[in-house]
């Protein structure tokens, strides 16, 4: 056995299972382990996905937000330990890997559109002439 597969093992047994899949755009809360003194809190950031990168143990997202007029970028470790919960709040859609243009705007331009959740489909019955009926599926 070769060191490139005992490293791939050991990241391996430390990446999480419990992330939830997103994407650039999209809206998250992050829950994070504060340590004061010996207590231990948690601090939830929510902020729009303006990057991910990176692949493995070492994945990363950076999360943009304005509070208080001011902009906040924070930088985060997906698989770190002091991560406690990821929540998807709101999808986005958007045609960039990379909402750098994000930082300095605000009003519209600073908008993500939203997009549709894809497993929450409802169906519509229309009204046909008698004995048949006919089922859409609205998106």
């Amino acid at each position: 056995m070769n060191e490139n597969q005992l490293i791939q093992e050991m990241e391996a047994e430390l990446l999480k299972n419990d992330i939830p899949k997103f994407a650039v755009g999209d809206t998250l809360t992050v829950h994070t382990r504060i340590i004061e003194g010996e207590k231990e809190r948690l601090q939830a950031f929510t902020g729009t996905v303006i990057a991910r990168r990176g692949g493995g143990l070492s994945e990363t997202m950076a999360l943009y937000r304005v509070s208080y007029g001011a902009g906040m970028e924070r930088v985060f470790m997906i698989h770190s330990p002091k991560i406690a919960k990821i929540e998807v709040t709101r999808l986005g859609k958007v045609r960039k890997s990379k909402l750098y243009y994000l930082r300095g705007s605000s009003g519209k331009k600073s908008k993500v559109k939203g997009r549709i959740q894809e497993g929450k489909r409802s169906v519509k019955i229309a009204p046909q002439a008698e004995g048949t009926t006919q089922t859409d599926s609205a998106t």
